[in-house]
C-alpha cells in the first residue's frame, strides 16, 4: 500500500496565503498530498522545493509528478533545508514553507520498514533506511539508562523504567530483532493505557523520535526555515503529538516575542523587533476531515509570518 491521506489540506493552503509567482518549500513531501496542493494554485512561474529523506517518497513523487516542471523533489533531511533549496532555485528566499511532522502512511502500512507495533517485521524505524542504524542494533548496545530516559522523555511513558529493563534482561539471552517481539514485551510493562490506544504506541514513538533524531531535526528544519523566509513568507506546521507541538510552539513564541530586556524600554529600538509574528491560533481537523481521516484527530497547526 502507498497511499498517504495527508491532514488540514485546506488549512494549511490557506496559512500559506500562496503567491501564484512564489517559492514554496514543503520540507516533509510524503506523497506529495500539501505539494499537489500548493502546485494548482501556482502559476507558470511559481516554483515548489520538495524534501523528504525517505527514497520511497522520492521515487512515488516523481512518478507522480513526472514532467512537472515547477517542482523540484529532492532526497535529504529537512536540517539541510537552506542548503537544499538553494541548490534548486536562482532565488535566495521563499514565500512559504510547510512541515507536516510525524510518520506517514505508507511507512506505517510497510511492516518491513518497522514502524508498526500491528504488523511483525524487522526492527528498523529508519525513515532513511540507507543511512544509519536499525533500531534493533542500537538497542541491543544502549545501556538501561540511556533506553528508560528515550522512553520516559520522547514517549512521556510512566512505564519507561520497566520497559527498559525488560528490555535489557531479554536482549541477555536473544537479540530484539521483530516489531512484534518488542510489541509484545511492551504490552507485558505496561498495566494501563488509555482507551483505544495500543500499549506499545508510546514506547515506539519514542524510539522512532531517537533513531532518527527528530527533535534536533524539527528544531534545525525550524531555523532554516527562518532564515529562508522572504518577509510575509508564512511558516506553517502540522505536528502530531504533544512533544512535537510544543517544539513548534516554543520555536514560533521565542522568534516572536520581545527580548524582556528589551520590552521594558519605553521604545525598544527597530532592530529588536522579533522576525516572526504568529497569525491566529492552532488549528484541528474538522468534522468532515475526522470522518475521512480518523488519523488527523491528532493533528495540530500552527503559523507565524516573517515581519522583515
Amino acid at each position: 500500500m502507498d497511499e498517504h491521506t495527508p491532514v488540514l489540506v485546506e488549512e494549511a493552503l490557506a496559512a500559506l496565503a500562496l503567491r501564484p509567482g512564489g517559492l514554496y518549500v514543503d520540507a516533509t513531501f510524503g506523497r506529495g498530498g500539501h505539494t499537489a496542493g500548493i502546485l494548482k494554485a501556482l502559476g507558470p512561474d511559481g516554483e515548489i522545493v520538495a524534501i523528504d529523506r525517505d527514497p520511497a517518497a522520492i521515487t512515488a513523487g516523481r512518478a507522480r509528478f513526472a514532467g512537472e516542471t515547477r517542482l523540484h523533489l529532492v532526497h535529504g533531511e529537512f536540517a539541510q533545508l537552506a542548503t537544499l533549496v538553494r541548490a534548486q532555485t536562482a532565488r535566495t528566499h521563499c514565500d512559504g514553507a510547510l512541515f507536516d511532522f510525524g510518520v506517514a502512511s505508507p511507512q506505517l502500512d510497510d511492516a518491513a520498514r518497522g514502524f508498526s507495533f500491528s504488523k511483525d517485521g524487522p526492527l528498523d524505524m529508519r525513515m532513511d533506511p540507507t543511512r544509519g542504524q536499525p533500531l534493533s542494533v542500537w538497542l541491543e548496545h544502549a545501556d538501561l539508562d540511556e533506553i528508560r530516559h528515550v522512553i520516559a522523555t520522547l514517549g512521556e511513558e510512566r512505564f519507561a523504567s520497566r520497559i527498559a529493563a525488560e528490555i535489557v534482561r531479554v536482549r541477555g539471552s536473544q537479540p530484539l530483532t521483530r516489531t512484534g517481539e518488542l510489541a509484545a514485551l511492551v504490552a507485558r510493562c505496561v498495566r494501563t493505557r488509555e482507551a483505544g490506544k495500543h500499549p506499545a504506541t508510546r514506547t515506539f514513538q519514542a524510539l522512532r523520535m531517537h533513531i532518527n533524531d527528530e527533535p534536533a531535526q524539527m528544531q534545525r528544519g525550524l531555523e532554516q526555515a527562518l532564515q529562508l523566509l522572504a518577509p510575509r513568507g508564512r511558516l506553517v506546521a502540522i505536528s502530531f503529538h504533544s512533544l512535537e507541538d510544543r517544539l513548534v510552539k516554543q520555536f514560533m513564541r521565542a522568534h516572536s516575542e520581545l527580548d524582556p530586556v528589551l520590552a521594558r524600554l519605553p521604545r525598544p529600538p527597530a532592530s529588536a523587533e522579533p522576525p516572526l509574528r504568529r497569525i491566529g491560533s492552532k488549528q484541528r481537523a474538522g468534522a468532515a476531515e475526522l470522518a475521512a481521516n480518523p488519523r488527523a484527530r491528532s493533528a495540530v497547526l500552527r503559523v507565524a509570518e516573517r515581519r522583515r
